[in-house]
Order: structure tokens, then C-alpha cells, then sequence
């Protein structure tokens, strides 16, 4: 038996991998057109978009709708601090990270009903965020809260709702209990698309339930990140038990 033949794609991802990691097309740089690495190459574009594919996947390449394929630059990485549900303010502050922020109301379904304890079709103010450094996202929020808890006033830059949801942080009153669940896993296809990334790059997820003194849910938070562009920190405390401080 002889050996398998590497399919076309493969080998233009080859050379194109080769060049990027020797230097020849530096980081930022952006690539030929389709159009013509398909004619260099000899291929068609179909077999090309294959290749590039491939190489989106590997986060080496990235596709910017409009202007074309680049070289990715190293990924600068944010800081998701646990417990409070809130970027570190060193990095979020930064000028280059900068937010797209929507609001709607929307209908609870699915996991929402079961996560805020609401019925189906209960109304929920929902904020929407991508953070962006430079042309690459960096991470995506949905926050949901119930109408009646959520902020005032339009999303200005200048209102402290606006300051709250480009941290991620807690919309409302500071909650009694913040409850976290974090997980790595492959993005969903709306994740991957707005995020740039290839549908096996690992995002980690987290998932944020606020509840205040009643036990009442006042807010639930959905955060995804790509695996190579956030550090994730989350502090414990020793908690003493109050008879031996009074024995």
C-alpha cells in the first residue's frame, strides 16, 4: 500500500503556516486576495478557502469581513476577576479595549427560565456587550435582569450603567451571593462568528447568577471568552466559624 496523498489544501496551508512562522509575512500583515493566492496556487477558490480554513481554525489567520484575510497578531489578554463578575479594571480601562453595547427586552425561554426562576415568556431587560481590542473581539456578555430591577436611562457614556456593563460587572445593588460556573468548551456557531475564531478553539464560559438577601434573582450573566485571550482569577476566604472566635 502507498502512503495517502496530502490533499491540495493541506499543502497550501503548509507553505502559507511556513511563512508566517518563519517571518516571511509578519504578524498584522495582510494577506494576497483569494483570487490571487488561488491563482499562485494554481487551485480554485474553493480549494483555497479550504486552506485559509484551516488556518482560521489554528488562529494563525483572520477573516475581517470587507478588507480580507490577515495575519493574526498575539492575542493581549484581560482579566476575568471571580466573585464580583468583573473585568480588572488595569485592563479593561485601557484605551485600546473598546465595547459595543445594545439593550432589548426580550422573552425568558429555555436555560433563562431555569437560571432566573421565572415562567416562559416572562419579560427580561437584556444588555448585550462585545469588547474589542483592536480589530479582535475579546469576549461577549449578555447580562439579563428582571424589567423591574433593571437600570434607568439611556446607555451613555457617561452613566455608571454603561461603566457597569463594559466591565461585565453586577448591574444592580451589590448581591448577597454571586455564583459562578466556569467551563471550557468549543464555541456554538454565533459564538464562533462573532468572535473570529475557528469552530474548535476553545472558549471558556461562565456563567453568573446574582442573588440578593431574599434569595430573590436579580441578574444572570453569560460570558464567553476565547481560551487564548482571558486569565480567569478566583479568590477564596477561609471562612472561621464564629463559635471559636467567641469561645
Amino acid at each position: 500500500m502507498t502512503g495517502a496523498v496530502p490533499s491540495r489544501h493541506q499543502d497550501i496551508a503548509d507553505d502559507i503556516r511556513n511563512q508566517i512562522t518563519t517571518g516571511r509575512i509578519q504578524p498584522g500583515e495582510r494577506l494576497s486576495s483569494e483570487a490571487d493566492l488561488a491563482d499562485r496556487y494554481k487551485v480554485s477558490t474553493v480549494t483555497l478557502r479550504r486552506a485559509l480554513a484551516v488556518l482560521q481554525g489554528e488562529g494563525l489567520v483572520e477573516k475581517i469581513h470587507g478588507k480580507g484575510n490577515f495575519v493574526r497578531r498575539p492575542h493581549r489578554k484581560i482579566m476575568y476577576v471571580g466573585g464580583w463578575g468583573t473585568l480588572d479594571p488595569w485592563t479593561a480601562a485601557e484605551p485600546a479595549l473598546r465595547f459595543t453595547v445594545r439593550s432589548a427586552t426580550v422573552q425568558a425561554h429555555g436555560h433563562l427560565t431555569t437560571l432566573l426562576k421565572v415562567p416562559v415568556g416572562s419579560p427580561l431587560a437584556e444588555f448585550s456587550c462585545v469588547s474589542h481590542a483592536g480589530e479582535s473581539p475579546q469576549g461577549l456578555a449578555r447580562i439579563y435582569i428582571p424589567p423591574d430591577l433593571a437600570p434607568v436611562g439611556d446607555l451613555d457614556d457617561t452613566s455608571s450603567c454603561w461603566e457597569a456593563v463594559t466591565r461585565f460587572a453586577v448591574l444592580g445593588a451589590p448581591p448577597a451571593a454571586v455564583r459562578e460556573t466556569a467551563c471550557a468548551r468549543p464555541p456554538t456557531p454565533d459564538e464562533a462568528s462573532a468572535l473570529r475564531i475557528g469552530h474548535a478553539a476553545p472558549v471558556l464560559g461562565i456563567t453568573r447568577v446574582a442573588t440578593d438577601a431574599t434569595g430573590r434573582i436579580v441578574e444572570v450573566a453569560l460570558l464567553v471568552f476565547p481560551g487564548d485571550r482571558v486569565d480567569a482569577v478566583f479568590a477564596t476566604h477561609h471562612m472561621t466559624d464564629e463559635r471559636q472566635i467567641q469561645a
